[in-house]
């Protein structure tokens, strides 16, 4: 192995420029004559328009223009698309209502985009906005998701005339109900897995150009995915054919999953970059980013466990309302589904699973993909059921899970739901987590607890998840409208130093480095001498972007295989360098040897060579750059155990989290920094929704009551233990790397393991998140129930 290759904790190349103000943001570019873009928003969650008069806002000093729905609508521009078809149960299609750039008769949400005004300054445009008049007529809202399908609910979209944009179902129906009639007990819950509001370090932006010369356009996005963001605006939205538009990405400050999304703003501000024949610039707000950035999660669950005598899971059965929101965002329709419904097995052997699944529209802001996006829903189903299940049979929780999870020697193993997992070894995973977590001397710490007068509690959360999204030929046949392969390009220069070229994204996973070590794993070059280039349409092989833990897996089997298109042209070089034949070169650690003698020449040799040749033989050409497609054979299925332990002041509701042990399995580990970051991250986000984060809508009039920091409470550091990580290896068999995927695994299973201490240690169910409040409470109407009896 290269000595910085993989397994190496090489520290991230690309942070020299992030942590000394050097980074390229999409608000650090500012072109010659730009104009600024603010949208207004509606400040009502649903009303007709009846006019919109712009005569003063236009007149008003430096508006360069000023633009509604139906300039937009006239200009012919599609609206914004979602690319994953679902169809109901009956299987009828998923009815999925007009989404219009700019609203055109009728809004929809609080933050929803009414008009945008372009001027010389931002201010300038803010002053203009307020000229706007816009005569409302007011309706009722629909925001509460329990009860957006009631027969009394106000209508989101003619379309959808009980607010039902699709009702869904996976697995056995006759099996699973014929599971529960021979089961000795039933575990039941109702579940909600609370909305949340992304909040990455860098609120979304766009640049839009267009250059007359040429009848070409350029938008510089935050986006996780450009090539795709420019396959939309092309295809569907209809901005330009797509080799007259260019989407470049450049450097991007966290995503996790809300810039995968198509949006308003970025398409309003390219298409208007003709209209003025300016740059068109818009930078979020804050409160812009919680109004109007794709929100996660929303789920309200009733779920059912059927087991036997001995404590086996016999059958599952779920019921899910999803929150879609007003719109139906790109990957909307795929989240609460396949992205939910195919992970509820878990890591469990469950015979019979049969999952009913009702998306539903509501006056709320779009809910899409958020870090995990399915997976998170669905562990927290299967792991609050599986503790529930085992404290209703007075079984160990390790125990129970001991029991039913799927072995080792099972693989591959077809669950009820689709999924065929290829390999894994969750009893080890748990026992190593047992030990770190010192769990046989929990009962001890917790008769402290005690007798300091406080409570103590520890929770298990068993995950999987399905990475390495996708195998185009699974997701197309479950309705995806895209292919998910991934692409790259390897380029030697003449004087042996690489540049890759990648389709996959990178905005904070450290993408500059882990390929760079590939490369050194692969081809011997020091990773000092590799560059990494993604995020420009113009530059990078098409691709599909960053998301769903794909970058290495999907993207860096890519790199793989164009490596091997290099190491197959190199032999050929080499064998003519060196007089020898093609079938007797050798290549190993960055040189080709001739077979059997010590005649050789490096890969650095062979790259010069082949830039300069002059004798060349007629079938041999020139030049050391190659390209590879790879779309996988299946998911990848990373897994682990994350135990929690807490400790709550029974007088304030405070929960403090004491320990928390992770034990992941990501297969193959190319940096094991970079890996622990990201779990590290993902951690935090899931302790943050289990204790912290929540979106509230007010019901009665659809305004977001959790629009700023000082309502929505993100997770800090003071609010955090240090993690105790470990990992275990199970080689992935289903990509060349072995690798399985990262990202996701914290914000996956932190949830269910935070809840399930909490609940353990105060004595009762309550929902996310476990709030002071909420804790306080539960814990008095405990006592009070106690005291009663």
């Amino acid at each position: 192995m290269a000595p910085d290759g993989i397994g190496t904790a090489l520290r991230r190349k690309e942070d020299k420029r992030f942590i000394t103000g050097n980074g390229h943001y999409t608000d650090d570019l500012n072109r010659q004559g730009q104009a600024h873009a603010y949208f207004l928003r509606s400040p009502l969650a649903h009303a007709r328009i009846r006019s919109i008069k712009t005569a003063d806002a236009e007149k008003a000093d430096g508006v360069v223009a000023v633009f509604t729905g139906k300039d937009v609508q006239a200009a012919g521009l599609g609206g914004l698309i979602c690319g994953w078809m679902v169809k109901s149960k009956d299987g009828s299609d998923m009815k999925a209502g007009a989404h219009p750039a700019l609203a055109v008769d009728r809004v929809r949400y609080v933050g929803d985009h009414v008009a945008v005004v372009i001027a010389e300054t931002l201010d300038q445009a803010k002053d203009a906005a307020d000229l706007i008049d816009v005569d409302y007529e007011e309706l009722a809202p629909i925001v509460a998701t329990a009860d957006a399908d009631a027969p009394d609910a106000p209508r989101v979209h003619d379309e959808a005339p009980d607010n039902v944009c699709f009702d869904w179902e996976i697995g056995d129906k006759a099996a699973t109900d014929g599971a529960f009639e021979k089961a000795s007990h039933v575990t039941r819950m109702s579940l909600i897995n609370n909305r949340l509001i992304p909040n990455a370090i860098e609120p979304r932006a766009a640049v839009g150009e267009f250059d007359p010369g040429t009848d070409s356009y350029t938008l510089y996005t935050t986006s996780q995915n450009p090539h795709v963001a420019r396959l939309v605006l092309s295809a569907f939205v209809g901005i330009a054919p797509e080799h007259k538009l260019r989407v470049v990405a450049p450097d991007v400050g966290g995503g996790f999953g809300s810039k995968i999304f198509i949006y308003a703003e970025e398409t309003i501000c390219v298409w208007a970059a003709a209209k003025v024949k300016r740059p068109v610039k818009w930078t979020a707000e804050r409160g812009e980013s919680f109004l109007s950035d794709a929100h996660g999660r929303d789920h309200v669950t009733e779920a059912e466990m059927a087991l036997d005598a001995d404590g086996r899971i016999l059958g599952l059965r779920v019921h899910t309302k999803a929150n879609l929101g007003a719109y139906l965002s790109t990957f909307a329709s795929a989240v609460p589904t396949y992205l939910y419904g195919t992970l509820l097995s878990g890591q469990y052997a469950i015979p019979a699973i049969h999952c009913e699944v009702r998306g539903l529209y509501t006056n709320t802001a779009p809910v899409d993909a958020y870090r995990g996006a399915g997976r998170p829903e669905a562990t927290y189903v299967v792991e609050r059921m599986c503790e529930r299940a085992a404290r209703d049979l007075k079984m160990d929780p390790a125990e129970f899970r001991r029991k039913n999870f799927i072995q080792p020697d099972a693989y591959p193993y077809q669950t009820p739901v689709i999924m065929t997992y290829d390999c894994g070894d969750y009893p080890r995973g748990l026992q190593k987590a047992l030990e770190n977590a010192d769990y046989a001397n929990f009962a001890k710490r917790r008769s402290e607890s005690e007798a300091r007068g406080k409570l103590r509690g520890v929770g298990f959360s068993s995950y999987i998840e399905a990475c390495g999204i996708a195998p185009s030929a699974a997701v197309g046949s479950l309705g995806a409208g895209v292919g998910l392969w991934e692409s790259a390009k390897i380029r030697f220069n003449p004087t042996g130093n690489v540049t890759v070229y990648t389709g996959a994204h990178s905005h904070g996973q450290g993408h500059e480095t882990s390929f760079a070590q590939l490369i050194s794993s692969y081809l011997g070059v020091d990773p000092a001498n590799v560059e990494v280039s993604h995020g420009d349409t113009a530059q990078t092989p098409f691709g599909m972007g960053t998301y769903g833990s794909r970058s290495l897996a999907v993207g860096g089997s890519a790199i793989f295989k164009a490596a091997e298109k290099v190491i197959e042209k190199g032999k050929k070089i080499a064998a003519h360098l060196m007089e020898a034949s093609e079938g007797d070169i050798e290549f190993k650690d960055g040189k080709f040897t001739v077979a059997g003698t010590d005649n050789s020449k490096t890969i650095q040799e062979i790259a010069f060579s082949a830039y300069v040749p002059h004798n060349y033989p007629a079938d041999l050409e020139p030049g050391l750059e190659e390209s590879a497609f790879y779309d996988p054979i299946n998911f990848t299925f990373p897994a682990g155990t994350q135990i929690c332990e807490v400790e709550i002041d029974p007088d304030t509701g405070v929960t403090e989290i004491v320990n928390f042990v992770a034990v992941d399995d990501f297969g193959v580990i190319i940096n094991p920094m970079i890996v622990e970051g990201q779990v590290h991250g993902g951690i935090a986000q899931g302790v943050g929704q289990a204790l912290l984060e929540n979106c509230v809508y007010d019901t009665a009039t659809g305004q977001l009551l959790t629009g700023s920091y000082m309502d929505y409470c993100m997770p800090r550091a003071d609010n955090l233990p240090s993690f105790n990580i470990g990992m275990i290896e199970t080689r992935n068999p289903s990509n060349p790397l072995g690798v399985k995927g990262c990202g996701e695994a914290g914000a996956i299973a932190a949830p269910a393991a935070v809840m399930n201490a909490v609940t353990d240690a105060i004595g009762m169910e309550i929902q996310m998140p476990a709030s002071p409040e909420r804790v306080w409470r539960a814990i008095q109407q405990n006592r009070q129930a106690v005291a009663a009896e």
